[in-house]
Protein backbone atom coordinates (compact mmCIF):
# COMPACT_ATOMS: atom_id res chain seq x y z
CA UNK A 1 0.00 0.00 0.00
CA UNK A 2 1.29 3.44 -0.87
CA UNK A 3 0.99 5.55 2.27
CA UNK A 4 2.54 8.71 0.89
CA UNK A 5 -0.89 10.20 0.28
CA UNK A 6 -2.15 9.54 3.81
CA UNK A 7 -1.78 11.39 7.09
CA UNK A 8 -1.27 9.59 10.39
CA UNK A 9 -3.31 10.55 13.45
CA UNK A 10 -0.85 11.93 16.06
CA UNK A 11 -2.73 10.09 18.83
CA UNK A 12 -3.52 6.61 17.47
CA UNK A 13 -1.51 6.48 14.20
CA UNK A 14 -4.60 5.73 12.11
CA UNK A 15 -3.91 6.42 8.43
CA UNK A 16 -6.31 9.02 7.10
CA UNK A 17 -6.94 10.85 3.89
CA UNK A 18 -5.69 14.43 4.12
CA UNK A 19 -8.52 16.41 5.76
CA UNK A 20 -10.39 18.94 3.69
CA UNK A 21 -12.26 20.75 6.43
CA UNK A 22 -13.48 24.21 5.56
CA UNK A 23 -13.36 27.35 7.69
CA UNK A 24 -15.74 26.88 10.62
CA UNK A 25 -15.61 23.08 10.46
CA UNK A 26 -13.64 20.59 12.54
CA UNK A 27 -11.90 17.40 11.45
CA UNK A 28 -11.70 14.62 14.05
CA UNK A 29 -10.02 11.24 13.97
CA UNK A 30 -12.75 8.59 13.47
CA UNK A 31 -10.97 6.17 15.81
CA UNK A 32 -9.88 8.22 18.85
CA UNK A 33 -11.79 11.46 18.27
CA UNK A 34 -8.69 13.67 18.36
CA UNK A 35 -9.20 17.12 16.85
CA UNK A 36 -7.03 17.03 13.73
CA UNK A 37 -7.72 20.45 12.30
CA UNK A 38 -10.00 23.44 12.65
CA UNK A 39 -9.32 25.88 9.81
CA UNK A 40 -9.50 29.52 10.81
CA UNK A 41 -10.20 32.51 8.62
CA UNK A 42 -7.23 34.82 7.96
CA UNK A 43 -5.14 32.88 10.48
CA UNK A 44 -1.77 34.27 9.34
CA UNK A 45 -2.91 37.89 9.48
CA UNK A 46 -4.56 37.53 12.88
CA UNK A 47 -1.64 35.62 14.35
CA UNK A 48 0.77 38.28 13.10
CA UNK A 49 -1.30 41.10 14.60
CA UNK A 50 -1.77 39.29 17.93
CA UNK A 51 1.94 38.48 18.09
CA UNK A 52 2.82 42.16 17.72
CA UNK A 53 0.29 43.06 20.41
CA UNK A 54 1.63 40.35 22.73
CA UNK A 55 5.22 41.47 22.21
CA UNK A 56 4.30 45.08 23.03
CA UNK A 57 2.27 44.12 26.12
CA UNK A 58 4.95 41.82 27.48
CA UNK A 59 7.24 44.66 28.58
CA UNK A 60 4.77 46.79 30.59
CA UNK A 61 3.37 43.57 32.09
CA UNK A 62 6.84 42.66 33.36
CA UNK A 63 8.29 46.08 34.15
CA UNK A 64 5.41 48.15 35.55
CA UNK A 65 4.15 47.68 39.14
CA UNK A 66 1.34 45.15 39.43
CA UNK A 67 0.14 45.44 43.01
CA UNK A 68 0.91 48.02 45.68
CA UNK A 69 0.57 47.04 49.35
CA UNK A 70 0.26 49.53 52.22
CA UNK A 71 0.58 48.05 55.70
CA UNK A 72 1.14 50.02 58.91
CA UNK A 73 2.19 53.06 56.90
CA UNK A 74 4.75 51.17 54.82
CA UNK A 75 4.10 51.00 51.08
CA UNK A 76 5.58 48.39 48.76
CA UNK A 77 5.01 47.63 45.10
CA UNK A 78 5.59 44.39 43.28
CA UNK A 79 6.35 43.59 39.66
CA UNK A 80 5.97 40.28 37.87
CA UNK A 81 9.43 38.97 38.66
CA UNK A 82 9.12 39.86 42.36
CA UNK A 83 7.78 36.39 43.07
CA UNK A 84 10.77 34.81 41.35
CA UNK A 85 13.19 36.96 43.37
CA UNK A 86 11.38 36.16 46.63
CA UNK A 87 11.50 32.42 45.97
CA UNK A 88 15.18 32.62 45.08
CA UNK A 89 16.02 34.63 48.22
CA UNK A 90 14.18 32.06 50.35
CA UNK A 91 16.35 29.26 49.03
CA UNK A 92 13.75 27.71 46.71
CA UNK A 93 15.97 27.90 43.66
CA UNK A 94 14.30 25.06 41.75
CA UNK A 95 10.81 26.51 42.22
CA UNK A 96 12.05 30.00 41.31
CA UNK A 97 13.61 28.63 38.13
CA UNK A 98 10.40 26.87 37.09
CA UNK A 99 8.31 29.98 37.78
CA UNK A 100 10.74 32.15 35.83
CA UNK A 101 10.73 29.81 32.83
CA UNK A 102 6.97 29.21 32.77
CA UNK A 103 5.82 32.78 33.47
CA UNK A 104 8.50 34.98 31.89
CA UNK A 105 11.06 33.35 29.59
CA UNK A 106 8.96 30.75 27.78
CA UNK A 107 6.01 33.12 27.12
CA UNK A 108 8.42 35.69 25.65
CA UNK A 109 10.14 33.10 23.44
CA UNK A 110 6.73 31.74 22.37
CA UNK A 111 5.54 35.21 21.33
CA UNK A 112 8.80 35.94 19.48
CA UNK A 113 8.62 32.64 17.57
CA UNK A 114 4.98 33.29 16.68
CA UNK A 115 5.91 36.79 15.50
CA UNK A 116 8.80 35.51 13.38
CA UNK A 117 6.79 32.70 11.78
CA UNK A 118 3.63 34.68 11.06
CA UNK A 119 5.68 37.66 9.87
CA UNK A 120 7.58 35.56 7.34
CA UNK A 121 4.36 33.95 6.12
CA UNK A 122 2.54 37.28 5.95
CA UNK A 123 5.25 38.83 3.78
CA UNK A 124 5.88 35.55 1.89
CA UNK A 125 9.53 35.66 2.90
CA UNK A 126 11.19 32.20 3.00
CA UNK A 127 13.54 31.22 5.80
CA UNK A 128 15.26 27.89 6.32
CA UNK A 129 14.52 28.03 10.06
CA UNK A 130 10.73 28.35 9.73
CA UNK A 131 10.08 24.64 10.27
CA UNK A 132 12.41 24.59 13.28
CA UNK A 133 10.74 27.65 14.78
CA UNK A 134 7.34 26.02 14.31
CA UNK A 135 8.43 22.86 16.13
CA UNK A 136 10.00 24.83 18.97
CA UNK A 137 6.81 26.86 19.36
CA UNK A 138 4.74 23.69 19.65
CA UNK A 139 7.11 22.34 22.30
CA UNK A 140 6.68 25.55 24.32
CA UNK A 141 2.87 25.41 24.22
CA UNK A 142 2.75 23.15 27.28
CA UNK A 143 5.14 25.35 29.26
CA UNK A 144 3.45 28.74 28.84
CA UNK A 145 1.50 29.08 32.09
CA UNK A 146 0.51 32.71 32.41
CA UNK A 147 -2.97 31.69 33.59
CA UNK A 148 -1.52 29.76 36.53
CA UNK A 149 0.59 32.75 37.54
CA UNK A 150 -2.48 34.98 37.29
CA UNK A 151 -4.41 32.59 39.55
CA UNK A 152 -1.65 32.78 42.16
CA UNK A 153 -1.82 36.59 42.03
CA UNK A 154 -5.59 36.52 42.57
CA UNK A 155 -5.25 34.13 45.53
CA UNK A 156 -2.55 36.31 47.10
CA UNK A 157 -4.62 39.47 46.63
CA UNK A 158 -7.71 37.87 48.20
CA UNK A 159 -5.69 36.83 51.26
CA UNK A 160 -4.03 40.24 51.62
CA UNK A 161 -7.15 42.36 51.19
CA UNK A 162 -8.17 41.87 54.83
CA UNK A 163 -4.68 42.67 56.10
CA UNK A 164 -3.50 45.56 53.98
CA UNK A 165 -4.59 48.20 51.53
CA UNK A 166 -4.06 47.09 47.93
CA UNK A 167 -3.62 49.27 44.88
CA UNK A 168 -3.56 47.70 41.43
CA UNK A 169 -1.02 49.12 39.01
CA UNK A 170 -0.81 49.30 35.24
CA UNK A 171 1.40 46.23 35.19
CA UNK A 172 -1.51 44.08 36.34
CA UNK A 173 -3.81 45.42 33.63
CA UNK A 174 -1.10 44.86 31.02
CA UNK A 175 -0.61 41.31 32.33
CA UNK A 176 -4.34 40.57 32.05
CA UNK A 177 -4.35 41.95 28.51
CA UNK A 178 -1.30 39.79 27.74
CA UNK A 179 -3.14 36.67 28.90
CA UNK A 180 -6.12 37.54 26.69
CA UNK A 181 -3.85 38.15 23.69
CA UNK A 182 -1.88 34.92 24.15
CA UNK A 183 -5.13 32.96 24.49
CA UNK A 184 -6.45 34.48 21.27
CA UNK A 185 -3.08 33.86 19.66
CA UNK A 186 -3.24 30.14 20.40
CA UNK A 187 -6.84 29.93 19.25
CA UNK A 188 -6.27 31.71 15.93
CA UNK A 189 -3.15 29.81 14.84
CA UNK A 190 -4.12 27.27 12.16
CA UNK A 191 -1.37 24.64 12.36
CA UNK A 192 -2.22 22.94 9.08
CA UNK A 193 -2.31 26.22 7.17
CA UNK A 194 0.99 27.34 8.70
CA UNK A 195 2.73 24.07 7.80
CA UNK A 196 1.34 24.24 4.25
CA UNK A 197 2.60 27.80 3.82
CA UNK A 198 5.99 26.89 5.29
CA UNK A 199 6.36 23.99 2.84
CA UNK A 200 5.29 26.21 -0.05
CA UNK A 201 7.87 28.86 0.85
CA UNK A 202 10.53 26.20 1.31
CA UNK A 203 9.79 24.64 -2.09
CA UNK A 204 9.77 28.06 -3.75
CA UNK A 205 13.11 28.92 -2.18
CA UNK A 206 14.61 25.59 -3.27
CA UNK A 207 13.37 26.03 -6.82
CA UNK A 208 14.71 29.58 -6.97
CA UNK A 209 18.15 28.43 -5.84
Amino acid sequence: MNITHYDACPECDLLLNPNTASVGEKAHCPRCGLLLSRPRKRSVERTFALSIAGFILFFPANLLPMVGITMMGNANTGVLYSGVVALFNNGMVAVATVVFLASILFPLVHIILSLLISGHLYFNYPNRYLAHWMRWMHHLDEWVMLEVYMLSIIVACVKLMSLAKLEFGWGLYAFIALIVVTTLLTGNLDNNLFWQRIHQLSNRDNNAS
